[in-house]
């Protein structure tokens, strides 16, 4: 399968190299706004070596994990980089975590030290982990590294070396932490680069959370190009294009149902008026494409990844909508069936990556010998998602392989429904799981959320579903929420949405 047009990169420098080389020769430069404040390259390279000379005060040594429980902001910037700087390994953690969930992955890290914001500390309390003395306030930590003098960390880290355990969203389960190395964001930042295309002094407009791989990415990116970050404290739909004007922004990211949701607020007057001419991420539906670059006078970038293969994995630079495009140069994919062959084109099967540059895939998950072995396999990732491709090697992602439901003896993805149901003018967003069945071997809940100031009932939509999706596609059950359980990167957490049958309007069994 032929790759993406550009050469690969070399990363044996990773990327803490680029950054100390960049805040040397150019220390004025703004890398990031915050709120309409700059932070240059140096000043960020200070604080950040001020910050590697208290950790060093205190005994953080390379190889421990520290884990940070931070929102976008300099605070988090500074700290990333200091570990990054010093070897150290960041375990980033989702500020909004709260019991079991937070207390897991505080548990299954073990972190050496974690440094979260004042706010925070009551849910950490509440969780009961144990943590004593290794637990601190971030700007405790800042005081303190404040009145030392900026650190001469040395040579940076090897490329393969870890730079981070990165939990993943946990959309169906339990989280595993992907061991990141530092060429493998390196290689996520050369990708986002790669997709975007931008050109000297674009502005990336930056919602997505900084413990998120699309975040994190992104601070490569003023490294490898003439940009600069602009640093929002997250999505907000209804502000988003005043936001992205406010911060003169050239580029936007999506993921998740980013998209739709945008695409369903009322019409406004920055929808035309700002300056983004690039929205690319993954995860926007062929049906949406056209009308989403269409209403805000865009772009849009495809691509998919996972973390553990370096964030993106393939882009589509001029392949058609709805196709996720071509493998970036330093992999190759393939689309195999369940005994492991090639399907033929146009056919479905998983999507397994093969690295082309050594050390562009997780070397495994944290802890997790199981998952590991599972999911690497002949040194090649088994991504377990579900694609095709077409003769001229466009790559089509059609869901998760486990995303499915078995109705009557037909299987039905999620995906195909889900693309359905956003089509219906009131409907936000919505997901589908499988619930049991009275007869056979599963049955399809449907829950929606609907865009402001709409209305509509589960039968009026049952009935709209009527020449659009065949009968065993048609959900039996189908929940309104106010609002979903969302993953930092604004995925629905189907893992939370309720199996229960009598919650929510029933069609009935269908008949024969």
């Amino acid at each position: 399968m032929a790759q993406a047009p550009a050469p690969l990169p070399d990363t044996d420098a990773g990327f803490v190299g680029l950054f100390s080389a960049q805040a040397r020769a150019t220390p004025q430069r703004t890398f990031a706004e915050l709120c309409g404040e700059a932070l240059s390259f140096g000043a960020l390279a200070e604080a950040s070596a001020r910050l590697g000379a208290w950790l060093d005060a205190i005994g953080v040594a390379p190889g421990d994990r520290v884990a940070l429980m931070l929102r976008n902001g300099e605070a988090a910037l500074s700290l990333m980089l200091a570990l990054a700087r010093a070897g150290i390994l960041w375990v980033p953690i989702n500020p909004q975590s709260v019991g079991d969930s937070l207390a897991y992955v505080l548990q299954h890290a073990e972190p050496r030290l974690v440094i979260a914001e004042a706010d925070l500390l009551p849910a950490i309390g509440a969780s009961g982990v144990k943590l004593g003395e290794r637990l601190l306030e971030v700007e405790a930590a800042r005081r303190a590294a404040a009145n030392l003098p900026a650190k001469d960390l040395g040579p940076p880290p090897a490329a393969d070396a870890p730079f981070a355990i990165m939990y993943t969203s946990g959309t169906t389960g339990r989280p595993k932490g992907v061991i990141v190395s530092h060429r493998m964001l390196r290689l996520a930042g050369e990708a986002a680069a790669l997709v975007a295309a931008p050109g000297p002094g674009d502005v990336f407009y930056v919602w997505e959370p900084l413990f998120h791989i699309g975040g994190a990415q992104l601070l490569v990116l003023p490294l490898i190009r003439a940009v600069r970050l602009a640093l929002a404290q997250g999505f907000r739909a209804r502000t988003f294009w005043a936001d992205v004007r406010a911060a003169q922004a050239t580029h936007i990211h999506f993921l998740g149902g980013i998209l739709q949701i945008l695409l369903k607020q009322p019409e406004g007057p920055f929808d035309r008026d700002h300056g983004v001419r690039i929205a690319w991420g993954g995860g926007c539906p062929a049906e949406i494409w056209a009308a989403f670059e269409a209403r805000f006078g865009l772009k849009i970038r495809e691509c998919y990844g996972m973390t553990e293969c370096s964030s993106i994995t393939t882009a589509n630079l001029d392949g058609p909508i709805g196709s996720v495009g071509k493998p970036v140069p330093w992999f190759d994919v393939a689309i195999l069936d369940p005994a492991g062959q090639p399907v033929g084109a146009g056919r479905r099967g998983e999507m397994v990556v093969t690295e082309r540059v050594p050390g562009a895939l997780t070397e495994g998950y944290f802890r997790d010998r199981e998952a590991t072995a599972q999911a690497l396999q002949s040194g090649a990732f088994r991504t377990g998602d579900l694609a095709s491709c077409d003769g001229d090697g466009n790559i089509t992602f059609h869901g998760r392989l486990t995303d499915s439901v078995r109705v009557r003896g037909e299987n039905v993805t999620a995906a195909e429904v889900e693309a359905v149901v956003r089509q219906h003018p009131a409907v936000e967003d919505c997901a589908v799981i499988a619930v049991a069945a009275d007869v056979g071997e599963a049955e399809i809940k449907l829950f929606i959320t609907l865009r402001p100031g709409a209305q509509l009932e589960a039968a009026e939509l049952s009935g709209w579903f009527t020449g659009r999706l065949a009968r065993y596609q048609r959900p039996r059950y189908i929940a309104i929420l106010d609002a979903f359980q969302r993953t930092p990167s604004a995925r629905i957490m189907k893992h939370v949405l309720s199996r229960r049958v009598d919650d929510c309007w029933d069609a009935g069994p269908a008949r024969a």
